[in-house]
């Protein structure tokens, strides 16, 4: 049993989105998803898919895409991203995928550690943040605390987050994400959302003050999930 995360697949099964403009990485890469996956990952393993699932505004029209995700070897476990319009309630979406978990102010128990997160949003002092976005940022701030709280109230001692945006602005500065996890036993915090090296170079990566922080952005890993090596918490 092995943990493999990766985010940002811009499927586009039923609505074609080329993604082609962010560098030849995109080229025929659900495909290249599909090979890795299936080279890497059992039924017994699980990946963690971090937004931007798929290009759909509905979920009728990301049928295609989930169904691609669900035939794929081992369990999901995925977060919203901000292109996943399609994303409607957690028990409508349940219902129809027993393989994929949905995850939205609750976390979910893998072994002795439990999975958190939300979607995140654009930190303050970012370039591209504006005064709009003050207020979706405090709301996903809340709901990654209720994520948090929910799998303190189960009794985890170790919490591995997801995001789908970086936890920091694009200078790296402490934001609202990275002060309420210090609170928390978080080892682990993936995210994704970022394209491109130009990007990719402004992201928090590697260890800060006790947690490990690292980008799996679907073009930054080559469509290939990345294993995910947990620490030994007693």
């Amino acid at each position: 049993m092995a943990l493999f995360a990766i985010g940002d697949l811009h499927l586009g099964f039923a609505k074609e989105k080329s993604m082609e403009k962010f560098g030849e990485v995109w080229k025929n890469h659900s495909q290249k998803l599909e090979q890795n996956w299936k080279k890497y990952i059992t039924q017994q393993d699980t990946i963690l898919l971090l937004g931007d699932i798929s290009w759909a505004m509905k979920l009728e029209e990301a049928k295609t895409d989930l169904d691609f995700i669900a035939a794929l070897p081992g369990k999901k476990i995925c977060i919203c991203g901000n292109h996943d319009y399609w994303w409607s309630s957690v028990s409508k979406l349940q219902k129809n995928y027993e393989n994929i978990l949905f995850l939205r102010n609750n976390s979910i128990a893998y072994q002795k550690a439990f999975i958190c997160g939300t979607r995140g949003w654009i930190c303050p002092n970012d370039s591209f943040f504006t005064p709009q976005d003050q207020k979706i940022y405090q709301r996903e701030v809340g709901r990654l605390r209720l994520s948090l709280e929910h799998a303190k109230n189960a009794g985890a001692k170790q919490m591995i987050v997801l995001l789908h945006f970086p936890p920091t602005n694009d200078k790296k500065e402490e934001s609202e994400f990275t002060r309420l996890l210090q609170q928390y036993p978080v080892t682990h915090v993936l995210y994704g959302h970022l394209h491109g090296e130009n990007f990719w170079q402004n992201s928090l990566l590697g260890s800060h003050k006790g947690i490990f922080y690292d980008l799996v952005s679907g073009d930054r890993l080559n469509f290939c999930p990345q294993k995910i090596e947990l620490l030994s918490v007693s």
